[in-house]
């Protein structure tokens, strides 16, 4: 019989828990035995998640665009968890679709102040936390446009490269002891990601370009697999209890596509990204 998480992982604190894949990995972790601290912007976001796990998820308000506000609310929920989480799983994160010269520096900064920096902090808290006690689990929810940066996104491309940067440097602290880290990089699932976009994608007027990889995003969204997929992949990783790279989405995206771009020169994948996504 398969070991339940919560015989390794009794407590766990998931960013952006109340829709997409967040709302997925608080729902499979509660599913399976652990107490999931769950954070949202605001507590009616998580009505839905709290009726399905009574006793299970606790909700947490939280926001990553005021980062000491977000770190006293992290240290607030870690109290109520007995001083620190098992798991943390940073998730929270959001989109800005646009030409880089036309959105304004001050929303490029904001995106990655919350997102990165944020978001570092918060691991910050965690990963002193497991020091002193010798071990603890992190998954960063980072992304394959860290590996292929998506069109007109050019403030998520540097925050999932960014955390996965993070990843790999954790990874090499914690070598030779019981700190898990995990980089996890989904590819396209069908969530609201498109809808939370900020500011309003194709705010007029658009770029012919920028028309198509828009067309694009949103058939890619409306053809991928749900989020439960992406759960299930992370439930294996956390099960296997190492730390690494773990690449989720469709055959294609998660398996084919960074196999293919080992072998493809740089100059050679853009043509190809250009092409797919109708922007040449």
């Amino acid at each position: 019989m398969a070991q339940r998480l919560c015989e390794s992982h009794r407590t766990a604190l998931v960013t952006g828990a109340s829709s997409g894949l967040g709302e997925a990995f608080a729902d499979m972790l509660a599913g399976e035995g652990v107490q999931v601290w769950a954070t949202a912007r605001r507590r009616d976001r998580l009505v839905s998640l709290l009726a399905r796990h009574p006793g299970r998820i606790f909700p947490v308000i939280l926001d990553l665009a005021d980062g000491p506000a977000a770190e006293t609310a992290f240290r607030a929920a870690a109290a109520e968890a007995g001083g620190t989480f098992d798991l943390l799983v940073n998730n929270a994160g959001y989109g800005v679709f646009g030409e880089f010269a036309a959105v304004e520096t001050a929303v490029w900064e904001a995106q990655l102040a919350a997102m990165l920096g944020t978001t570092l902090r918060l691991t910050h808290l965690a990963w002193r936390a497991w020091t002193a006690r010798g071990r603890g689990t992190l998954v960063n929810v980072s992304s394959l446009a860290a590996e292929f940066p998506l069109p007109y996104l050019s403030g998520y491309n540097v925050v999932k490269a960014g955390l996965s940067a993070l990843s790999e440097s954790l990874m090499f602290e914690s070598r030779g002891r019981d700190l898990i880290v995990i980089d996890f990089r989904p590819g396209d699932y069908r969530t609201d990601f498109n809808r939370a976009m900020r500011p309003a994608p194709l705010s007029p007027p658009p770029s012919a370009g920028l028309a198509a990889v828009w067309k694009t995003l949103e058939a890619n969204l409306q053809g991928a697999p749900a989020p439960a997929r992406a759960a299930a992949d992370l439930r294996r990783a956390l099960a296997r209890r190492r730390s690494g790279i773990v690449r989720s989405g469709s055959l294609f995206q998660a398996r084919f596509a960074p196999l293919a771009a080992r072998c493809c020169p740089p100059a050679a994948l853009r043509a190809v990204m250009a092409r797919y996504f109708g922007s040449r």
